[in-house]
């Protein structure tokens, strides 16, 4: 994952390479104080977070910010069973503390590896037919605003809804306070090639606390099942597949060793929820990423769209993965207001190869109103972005009451809210 620390006064780039950001500085502040003096007097200012972002969101006309510098505070309230957590935080880290105290984030993403602030800031989500997104935890956000002032959004406020999923647009997320559950463990098991003909999906995405489904696309069907049940419940009866026998990492031909335990052994909660090991960096970059969110209704219409076209998407593909989101009330979250589908696509590293390929999935989930990642590469024109998301112009709003001179806008962020390019293919 890209780090500032290492930055010496050349580029700095995203975790797979395929962005050069283009700040005139950037900076690393140690304390809260030097980052709100730091905020105050910059023109423009957007925060990187891990890195694991495959567009120009994180991209900066003038200041780029770390916080990875700052106190990486994570203080865990027991009785509450709440964590308020430093926005500059990895979720690795953040699971291994609140395990210590005997309690649980709902759920994880695939890699535990990602920044919580820019996790929660672009709809992350892991899988689960009742779990919600990583944002729906969160109950309070902390901003530094653009004169260096601070502001604390709580859950139940009126403008709390815009105020997670918010894009980096209304200043310096330096804390979040997020729900905690009772710790619990979690066996994970592995099925081959479960067929795309007469799926039952409604079936298979409940048949655990999480279901991911991988496809190749180079045939009508699922390569691999992952299932990760909680270790109180029945184990999962999936009839539809059969067992693997040895140890899988999603991915043809990367070593199994980078995942997290299968054949269902028990483990704690933050060690099977995602599929990669926090000791192991899943690979080396070498990919491009997109992912579209769509009502869960629409799952099996939608796959049988996407496999009309797999002979043209399978030779840009290293993997696709299908999983479950429940609704929520984040007012920019792909996962806004509808049970959703997240089909999720590793390319291989070759922009120009696979954008083409990117605008067909496009045009052929555009029937299912197909919302894309914000974090991930994807042509979706701003004005059916904005035409996605019932309630974008309160964002607006929102953003213009809490950043009126548009510090924390860059260009990415000033075409999502205008609902217009300024420039073609910048999103």
């Amino acid at each position: 994952m890209t780090d500032i620390a290492a930055y010496d006064g050349g580029t700095v780039t995203n975790w797979a390479g395929n962005i050069t950001f283009t700040p005139h500085e950037v900076h690393r502040p140690g304390s809260l104080h030097e980052l709100r003096e730091l905020v105050a007097r910059s023109r423009k200012v957007r925060v990187l977070g891990s890195g694991h972002s495959f567009n120009r969101i994180a991209d900066s006309e003038d200041v780029l910010l770390s916080l990875a510098a700052l106190p990486p505070s994570v203080e865990v309230d027991t009785a509450a069973r709440t964590v308020r957590v430093a926005g500059g935080v990895r979720y690795a880290e953040l699971a291994r503390r609140v395990h210590e105290h005997g309690l649980a984030l709902h759920n994880m993403a695939s890699l535990p590896h990602i920044s919580v602030a820019g996790s929660v800031a672009t709809g992350t989500h892991g899988s689960g037919n009742a779990n919600g997104s990583l944002a729906a935890a969160v109950r309070e956000v902390e901003l530094v605003t653009a004169d260096g002032s601070t502001v604390t959004l709580r859950r139940g406020e009126d403008r709390f809804g815009g105020a997670v999923v918010a894009l980096g647009a209304l200043g310096v997320v330096t804390a979040l306070t997020l729900d905690l559950v009772p710790g619990f463990e979690v066996s994970q098991r592995v099925y081959r090639d479960l067929p795309l003909d007469g799926l039952d999906f409604a079936a298979v995405s409940s048949a655990a606390y999480s279901v991911s489904l991988f496809t190749d696309w180079r045939g009508p069907r699922f390569t691999q099942v992952w299932l990760k049940q909680r270790a109180d419940a029945p184990a999962p009866d999936f009839p539809w597949a059969a067992p693997a026998t040895e140890p899988m990492h999603p991915v043809p031909g990367m070593p199994a060793v980078n995942c997290t335990q299968q054949f269902g052994v028990p483990g704690p909660w933050h060690e099977r929820l995602p599929h990669f090991r926090a000791e192991f960096m899943p690979s080396s970059g070498a990919e491009l990423q997109s992912e579209y969110l769509l009502d869960r209704s629409d799952a099996l219409a939608a796959l049988h769209a996407l496999d009309s076209v797999r002979d043209t998407i399978a030779p840009v593909l290293q993997i696709c993965e299908v999983r479950t989101v429940a609704a929520d009330d984040q007012w920019l979250s792909p996962a806004y207001g509808r049970d959703t589908v997240a089909l999720h696509f590793t390319w291989v590293k070759d922009t120009a190869s696979v954008l083409p390929v990117v605008s067909l999935v496009e045009d052929r989930l555009a029937p299912f109103a197909p919302r894309p990642h914000w974090g991930k590469v994807f042509t979706t024109s701003p004005a059916v972005l904005r035409k996605l998301y019932p309630r974008m112009s309160e964002f607006v709003g929102l953003a213009e009451t809490l950043d009126p001179e548009g510090t924390f806008r860059n260009p990415f962020v000033r075409q999502v809210l205008a609902g217009r390019a300024e420039r073609p293919e910048q999103i």
